[in-house]
């Protein structure tokens, strides 16, 4: 598996490229700012972009999505409880002064995801699971030995619940039955920050010991 990640704009937050080996299909994960920076990393690795996946509707995390969307003529999926862009709207005021990018609406996603969907990647497949909390359709996508999560988990934190949409309920309810569950070995790679492993956080996070 082929896996890029930018830290990028003012919230440092992480853009994923993941690509098939074989295949050299590939997919963009949370294009959050710097379109341009996001490309120059799809052309060195050599990738035709076949997807481009939302976590979640927060402006730092799909600032970019137009012009990348433009770029790559690659559909844009993600959760159908955030598909009318009404979050976005709604932070693109909070945020939008300090952000770089589109603030006007995000392009309409072609797929919706639920929970328990598969996203394929040339060979390489991925299971949404719904994570809401720090949003109302915020997902996790699980495969080949790792996990993007989004806002919902970090390294020793979690996604923070006082915007609107969120729910600390949920978003305990998410990590401790959707990211708790899976193998302690899987890698954790967040929307802020470094990666870590769910062993790692099931020991050490702060937020999720009793």
């Amino acid at each position: 598996m082929i896996l890029k990640a930018l830290e990028l704009g003012p919230f440092a937050a992480n853009c994923y490229i993941v690509g098939s080996e074989k295949t050299k299909e590939g997919m963009i994960i949370d294009p959050g700012t710097e379109a341009e920076t996001i490309m120059e990393s799809v052309r060195q690795l050599g990738l035709t972009i076949k997807l481009i996946v939302a976590t979640h509707s927060h402006p730092d995390h799909i600032m970019a999505l137009r012009q990348v969307k433009e770029a790559t003529g690659a559909p844009f999926a993600m959760h159908e409880a955030e598909a009318n862009g009404g979050i976005m709207q709604a932070m693109s005021g909070m945020l939008g002064m300090v952000m770089t990018g589109s603030l006007g609406p995000p392009p309409k996603p072609e797929r919706l995801l639920k929970d328990g969907d598969i996203i394929e990647v040339g060979e390489l497949r991925f299971a949404v699971l719904h994570t809401p909390g720090h949003s109302p359709g915020g997902i996790s996508l699980y495969g080949h030995g790792v996990v993007f999560s989004g806002d919902t988990l970090f390294n020793f934190g979690i996604g923070r619940t006082d915007f609107p949409g969120c729910s600390h309920k949920k978003l305990m309810d998410s990590i401790h039955n959707k990211l708790m569950a899976l193998p302690d070995e899987t890698v954790v790679l967040p929307g802020h920050g470094p990666q870590t492993t769910i062993a790692t956080e099931r020991k050490y996070n702060p937020f999720l010991r009793d």
